[in-house]
C-alpha cells in the first residue's frame, strides 16, 4: 500500500465567515475526527487538495494527515464540492486505528474490457452495474483499487461481487448476507437485448390499464 501525506495546519476560528475567508485565501476549511482524540478543525491548501481528488488513492486510502508535525492516520469521509464552480468546499477525514478493522467503499478499475470477444464484438453493450464497493479489512491491507479483469469476459456473461479477486485480508461484507447480496458488477449483452428489457414494462402497462377502464363502465 502506497504512503501518502497530507499537510494541514490546526485553526482555532469556524463558522461560515472564516470559512469564506478561508477559500478566499485559497485554503480549505476540514475537519478530523474519530478514534480517542476530540474533534479538530483544520485548514488544508485547496490546490493541495485538488490536484489530490484526480486520484483513485485518494478516496479510499489510509492518508498520513500531517497537522503541525503531527502526522495521523486518517481515511476521507465526506467531501462537499462547489456545485458548478471547480471548487472543494469542505472534508472530513476519520482517524484510523491500525488494529482495528474498518469498512470503507473502493473504487473498481475495470482492465482489458477492450480486448474481450464481448468487447470487440459489434452491438454488444457492456454495463459497469457498480463501480464501487464497500469492504472490511484492517487499515494495513487497504487496497487503492480492486481489479476487474475483463479479458476474458464473454457475450452474455455476468460478473457478481463474488466474482471479484480481492488481496489478502479484504473481504466484502455484503457476501455474508445471502445469495441475494450477490450483485452483478459487469454485464454483456447484446444493444437489442437491453433496449427490449427497457421497453418491456411499457408494453406490458398498455393491456392492463385498457382492461381497468373497461372494468370501470
Amino acid at each position: 500500500m502506497s504512503e501518502h501525506t497530507i499537510k494541514a495546519t490546526g485553526r482555532n476560528v469556524e463558522g461560515k465567515g472564516a470559512s469564506r475567508r478561508l477559500r478566499r485565501a485559497a485554503q480549505l476549511p476540514a475537519i478530523v475526527y474519530g478514534g480517542s482524540a476530540a474533534p479538530q478543525a483544520i485548514q488544508i491548501e485547496h490546490e493541495t487538495i485538488w490536484l489530490a481528488s484526480h486520484h483513485e488513492w485518494f478516496y479510499s486510502s489510509i492518508l498520513n494527515l500531517d497537522v503541525d508535525g503531527k502526522v495521523e492516520q486518517v481515511l476521507l469521509r465526506d467531501m462537499q464540492r462547489h456545485p458548478y464552480k471547480q471548487l472543494i468546499m469542505h472534508l472530513d477525514f476519520q482517524r484510523v486505528d491500525a488494529s482495528q478493522t474498518l469498512r470503507t467503499k473502493v473504487q473498481l478499475r475495470f482492465l482489458d474490457q477492450e480486448k474481450s470477444v464481448a468487447g470487440k464484438t459489434s452491438g454488444v453493450v457492456v454495463m459497469h452495474e457498480l463501480t464501487e464497493v464497500e469492504v472490511s479489512c484492517l487499515p494495513k491491507d487497504l487496497p487503492e483499487a480492486i481489479d476487474v479483469d475483463l479479458s476474458a469476459l464473454e457475450i452474455g456473461q455476468v460478473v457478481h461481487l463474488s466474482d471479484l479477486k480481492l488481496p489478502a485480508g479484504v473481504e466484502i461484507p455484503a457476501l455474508k448476507l445471502g445469495k441475494e447480496h450477490d450483485v452483478a458488477v459487469v454485464v454483456a449483452k447484446h444493444g437489442k437485448e437491453e433496449a427490449e428489457e427497457i421497453a418491456a414494462p411499457e408494453t406490458a402497462e398498455v393491456p392492463a390499464t385498457k382492461a381497468a377502464k373497461k372494468d370501470d363502465k
